[in-house]
């Protein structure tokens, strides 16, 4: 738990595994953006996440995310791990196995995935609400406040359910 705080606090002075200038530039507008773009900016940002430059990774992703949609938690986990294998770099696929994990109620796992999908790509908001969700659960109450704040440091109009900080 510790090492993915670290990871969040410090995500402004770490780059990204994958450089993507048409990321970067999303970035930038999400934060200035107004309220009514900031949806569709957000879209294109989880787009470019689900590339990757090996087209055969991205479609073994699509697959894996529909594999998860439909419930198939096996077929999606077996899919990911092998997909991760063979792209250990693509953030996106790490990320999708941590919210599996989530689901199948694996925290250790999950967490471990999270750490991964925060090292490769250190502005992803979505792991670090996953990340405060696992804190809400184990009463970390602070340390989820704090992983939330910068979640929406990074994305100033993320929809949170009303209870959350």
């Amino acid at each position: 738990m510790t090492e993915i705080l670290r990871l969040i606090s410090s995500y402004r002075t770490r780059r990204p595994a994958r450089a993507s200038p048409l990321l970067d530039a999303l970035f930038r507008q999400l934060a200035r953006c107004a309220p009514d773009e900031a949806t569709p900016t957000e879209e294109r940002i989880w787009d470019v996440w689900m590339h990757y430059p090996h087209h055969a990774a991205a479609h073994e992703l699509d697959l894996a995310t529909s594999d998860i949609a439909a419930r198939r938690y096996d077929i999606a986990e077996t899919r990911l791990t092998v997909l991760l294998r063979r792209a250990p770099d693509f953030a996106e696929a790490w990320h999708k196995r941590a919210a599996l994990h989530y689901l199948l109620g694996r925290d250790d796992e999950c967490m471990r995935d999270i750490r991964r999908t925060l090292e490769l790509e250190p502005r992803h908001f979505g792991a670090m609400l996953h990340f405060a969700e696992i804190l809400r659960s184990a009463r970390a109450a602070a340390e989820a406040r704090f992983a939330v704040q910068t979640a929406r440091s990074i994305h100033p109009h993320l929809a949170l359910p009303a209870d959350n900080p």
